[in-house]
């Protein structure tokens, strides 16, 4: 049996806020910080996602063709989907994601993605 692909709330390009794991909110003068960032790939099957200039590693790579000197590279390493939530667009808050029927081009419905928070829509 094959399996079946896994539906995701989050696609390339949303702004994400990291709400677990080692990039989590902390608190700077009473007030919760929140690590953002921008979706880059999406590992659907893996269930993780590659936020931008967020879980920072450090590779070393030997000289090559492309990188004649070698050395350190740091680079964005995937988060698991669930260590991340939307950013509410009006509130810049995290939020979870819902799903509506909007009346689209032609009268036809189109569903779309809607912040549960500010009920805004994402798509």
């Amino acid at each position: 049996m094959a399996k079946r692909p896994n539906k995701l709330h989050i696609k390339k390009g949303d702004n994400v806020v990291v709400v677990r794991g080692k990039e989590a909110p902390h608190f700077n003068d009473g007030k919760k910080v929140y690590t953002r960032g921008r979706v880059i790939k999406v590992y659907p099957d893996q269930r993780r996602v590659l936020v931008e200039g967020c879980n920072m590693v450090k590779r070393h790579s030997r000289p090559s063709q492309a990188n004649p000197q070698g050395g350190i590279i740091e680079k964005e390493a995937p988060i698991d989907i669930s260590n991340v939530m939307i950013e509410d667009p009006k509130t810049k808050e995290p939020t979870r994601i819902g799903y509506k029927f909007v009346e689209g081009k032609n009268g036809e419905q189109k569903k779309v993605r809607y912040a549960k928070k500010s009920g805004q829509v994402l798509d």
